[in-house]
C-alpha cells in the first residue's frame, strides 16, 4: 500500500516539475492557463488510471493537480480540469447515488475554488500555501467522511490497515499540496528576482552610459578612479589636455588601468599628487597648470558613498581657461578703447581749436616773411596737420553713435575707391590688383566708413611693399558671407607680434600712431564684421575682412 500512495504522491508533484522547466525555459510566458491545464489534466489522469482501491474504495491525489493547476492557471484551467476530471470519473461510478454524490462534490469545489482565485493571486507566498493547505484539509475532512460512511455501510471491520491507509492518505494529500505551492512560489520568486536583477541591471548600464554620454560632451577633462585608484570613466579630452602617455590614445585603453601609470612623467606628479590626496579623503583640491599660451585649471576630490561616506573613489577634473584669459585680454582691451574714446572726447575742443589758430596763424607768418624760411614753416604745417589726423583718428575710434545705413554693394565701393588707389600705388612705384566676385549681393554699409576702412587697410599694405610691389584687393562671397581680402607682398610680421595688431597705440612702423587697424577693426564690428589677419615674414600679409549678411540682417531687425 506504501508503494501506491508514493506513485500517487510523486504522479500529483509531476506538473510542478514540469512547470518549473517551463518557467525557467520561456520566463515566465503569458500561456500560464494552457500550459496549467495540459499538466494538471495529464496528472491528474495519471492519478486515477494508477489508483489503488481499498476493497473497493479508490484512494489517489487526483485532487493535488486539479486543485494546484486551478489554482495558478484561472477559471480557465479549472473548467477544462473539471470536464476532464468528469470525463474519467463518471464512466467509474456504480450506481445513481455515487453519481448525486460526485455531482454535488464538484459543483460546491468549483464554487469554492472560483471565489477563493481572486484573492489567492493577490496574497503572498505564505498565505497561498495556508489558502492551499486549508482547501486539502476540507478535502480531507470530505474523503475521510466518506471513506468512514463506505466501510459502515459495506460493513467492514476497522483495522490498523485500514486506519494506517486514511491516515497516509491524508498526510501525503497535505504534503503534497505544500510542496506543490512551495516549489510552484519558489519558481516565481526566482523569476520575480531575476527580473529585479536585471531591472536594476538594466539601469546601472544606462546610468553608466548616461555617466559617459556627460563625460565625452562636457567641456572638461575627466578622469574617475575607485578606491583603489583604478580608472573608471574617462574622455577624450582629458587625454589631449592631461598629455597621457603615448601608448593610451584610445578611451578604452585607459579603463582599468592604474592612475600611477598613465600620465607622461613631467606632468604625473602633479596629477598624481591631486588623486592621492583625494583618494585620501581630501574634498576638493585646486591647481593651475600653465604650458606655453596654454592655461589648465585642475580640480581633484573626493568620490564618498551615500550609505556610509567612506571614499569610493576620486575624480581629476581640468578646465582649459585660456580661452577666458583671452577674453580677460579683449575686456582689457576694450577698457582701453573706452579710455581713448574718453580722452578724444575731452582733449577735441580743447586742442583742436587751439592748433587751428597756431596754423592759422603760421601760415600768415609764412606767407609775410617770404622765401627764406619756407621749408621750416612747411614742416611746422605738416606736423600740425599730422596732429590734427590724430585727432580725427582718436574721434572715429571712439565714436558710438547710430550710423546711416544704406544698402550698397561692396563692389561699387571699390571701384569708386579704385583711381585713388591706384594713383597712390603708381606714386610709389607699386602695381594695384582688382578682382571682385561676382553676383555680389548688397549689404547694409556706411559708405564713408566702408571707403575709409578699405583706405587704411590698402596703403598700411602699400607702406609694407618697396618698389615693385604689387597689391592684391578680391572680393568673393560664398555661404551667406563676403570675404573683403588685402594681401601685399611686403616685409611681413613677426609672429610674437601678431596678436597685438589690433591693440590702440601698437604700431610696426617708425612713425605710425597705432590707432588706423584698431579703428578698422571698430569699423567692422559696427558693420557686424570682423577681420583676420595672416602674416609670414619676408612673404607678406593678408587681412580679411568678413561680413556675414545672415546676423547682419539679424542686428539690423533688433
Amino acid at each position: 500500500m506504501l508503494k501506491e500512495l508514493l506513485l500517487q504522491f510523486i504522479l500529483s508533484l509531476l506538473p510542478v516539475f514540469a512547470y518549473q522547466l517551463w518557467y525557467d525555459k520561456d520566463r515566465g510566458s503569458k500561456d500560464t492557463s494552457l500550459i496549467m491545464s495540459l499538466l494538471g489534466g495529464g496528472a491528474m489522469a495519471l492519478c486515477m488510471i494508477t489508483s489503488q482501491s481499498v476493497h473497493g474504495y479508490e484512494l489517489d491525489f487526483r485532487l493535488i493537480p486539479y486543485t494546484v493547476a486551478s489554482l495558478y492557471g484561472g477559471l480557465p484551467t479549472l473548467v477544462v480540469l473539471t470536464i476532464v476530471y468528469a470525463a474519467f470519473r463518471i464512466p467509474m461510478l456504480d450506481n445513481l447515488s455515487e453519481f448525486v454524490i460526485f455531482s454535488v462534490f464538484i459543483i460546491i469545489f468549483m464554487m469554492g475554488i472560483s471565489a477563493t482565485l481572486r484573492h489567492f493571486h493577490r496574497v503572498s507566498s505564505l498565505r497561498k500555501k495556508r489558502i492551499g493547505l486549508f482547501i486539502m484539509s476540507l478535502v480531507c475532512v470530505y474523503y475521510s467522511l466518506t471513506f468512514i460512511f463506505y466501510f459502515s455501510l459495506q460493513q467492514i471491520q476497522f483495522n490498523a490497515e485500514l486506519i494506517s491507509s486514511l491516515l497516509l492518505s491524508i498526510v501525503g494529500t497535505l504534503i503534497a499540496m505544500w510542496l506543490s505551492i512551495y516549489m510552484i512560489e519558489s519558481v516565481r520568486e526566482k523569476k520575480l528576482l531575476y527580473d529585479e536583477v536585471t531591472r536594476v541591471s538594466a539601469n546601472y548600464r544606462n546610468e553608466v552610459e548616461k555617466l559617459q554620454q556627460f563625460i565625452d560632451e562636457t567641456s572638461f577633462a575627466v578622469v574617475l578612479l575607485d578606491r583603489e585608484g583604478i580608472v573608471t570613466h574617462v574622455n577624450e579630452l582629458a587625454i589631449k589636455l592631461l598629455r597621457m602617455k603615448p601608448e593610451y590614445d584610445n578611451v578604452k585603453l585607459l579603463l582599468g588601468e592604474s592612475y600611477r601609470d598613465i600620465f607622461v612623467p613631467e606632468l604625473a606628479a602633479a596629477c598624481e599628487e591631486l588623486l592621492q590626496k583625494a583618494l585620501n579623503g581630501d574634498r576638493e583640491t585646486l591647481q593651475p597648470y600653465i604650458e606655453g599660451d596654454k592655461i589648465l585649471l585642475k580640480t581633484a576630490f573626493s568620490i564618498r558613498s551615500t550609505v556610509n561616506e567612506q571614499v569610493a573613489g576620486a575624480a581629476l577634473l581640468a578646465h582649459d581657461v585660456t580661452e577666458i584669459n583671452q577674453l580677460r585680454d579683449e575686456v582689457g582691451r576694450m577698457e582701453r578703447l573706452s579710455l581713448v574714446g574718453q580722452m578724444a572726447a575731452s582733449i577735441t575742443h580743447e586742442i583742436r581749436n587751439p592748433m587751428a589758430v597756431i596754423r592759422g596763424f603760421v601760415q600768415l607768418i609764412q606767407e609775410r616773411s617770404g622765401q627764406t624760411h619756407h621749408d621750416y614753416f612747411r614742416i611746422v604745417m605738416e606736423e600740425l596737420d599730422r596732429v590734427n589726423s590724430i585727432i580725427s583718428d582718436f574721434l572715429s575710434l571712439a565714436q558710438n553713435r547710430a550710423l546711416a545705413m544704406e544698402m550698397c554693394s561692396l563692389n561699387d565701393i571699390i571701384s569708386d575707391m579704385k583711381p585713388l588707389l591706384e594713383a597712390d600705388a603708381n606714386l610709389r612705384g607699386q602695381t594695384l590688383l582688382v578682382e571682385l566676385g561676382e553676383d555680389m549681393p548688397p549689404i547694409m554699409v556706411n559708405d564713408r566708413e566702408i571707403k575709409q576702412l578699405l583706405l587704411n587697410l590698402a596703403r598700411n599694405g602699400m607702406e609694407a611693399m618697396d618698389e615693385k610691389g604689387i597689391l592684391t584687393i578680391t572680393t568673393e562671397y560664398k555661404d551667406n558671407v563676403i570675404e573683403l581680402r588685402i594681401v601685399d607682398v611686403g616685409v611681413g610680421i613677426p609672429q610674437e607680434k601678431m596678436n597685438k595688431l589690433f591693440e590702440p597705440f601698437f604700431t610696426t612702423k617708425t612713425r605710425g600712431t597705432g590707432l588706423g587697424l584698431p579703428l578698422c577693426l571698430s569699423i567692422a564690428e559696427r558693420h557686424n564684421g570682423r577681420i583676420d589677419a595672416y602674416s609670414t615674414e619676408g612673404k607678406g600679409t593678408t587681412f580679411v575682412v568678413s561680413f556675414n549678411i545672415h546676423t547682419q540682417e539679424v542686428g539690423i531687425t533688433t
